[in-house]
């Protein structure tokens, strides 16, 4: 059974994480992204922004592994062999741009059990390194609960 003492704390504040210019790039071509402010620095900056703009999902590059180490944590109790994605939602509060220092916390907001499954609900509070919001992402996962 996953550790209910959980549900309403933050984790720590990740270290902060450099947004890079070309990782941008490979991703934007990855998920068939190819408009010109994704792979390009000079029409970035002419649309307005400091350098190449992310699609909306490459938080996930940054914060799936910060996630993935809490839910594999024996202290937490998550069984993440029977795991499978619920939903998950992203709000950018302004766009994600190679050179951006980021820092993520994660928070546990639910944890219920229903049906034979554990649902937990997480959201990642993604910040710049001044504090201004940059991404909220939430998900929901599922795993079975214990026979």
């Amino acid at each position: 059974m996953p550790d209910l003492s959980y549900v309403g704390k933050a984790l720590p504040p990740t270290a902060p994480y450099s947004v890079g210019r070309e990782k941008v790039r490979e991703f934007a071509l990855a998920i068939g992204e190819g408009a010109s402010v994704c792979l390009d620095p000079v029409a970035a900056r002419a649309a307005g922004h400091p350098d190449v703009v992310a699609p909306p999902t490459f938080a996930a590059t940054f914060t799936m592994p910060v996630i993935e180490a809490f839910l594999r944590d024996p202290a937490f109790g998550w069984d993440y062999s029977r795991m499978v994605h619920g939903d998950q939602s992203i709000t950018l509060h302004r766009p994600i741009c190679g050179g951006d220092e980021l820092v993520s916390t994660i928070h546990v907001e639910d944890l219920t059990t229903r049906a034979g499954s554990h649902m937990l609900t997480l959201r990642c509070e993604v910040a710049d390194t001044a504090g201004e919001p940059v991404v909220t992402t939430r998900l929901m996962l599922v795993t079975q609960a214990e026979s």
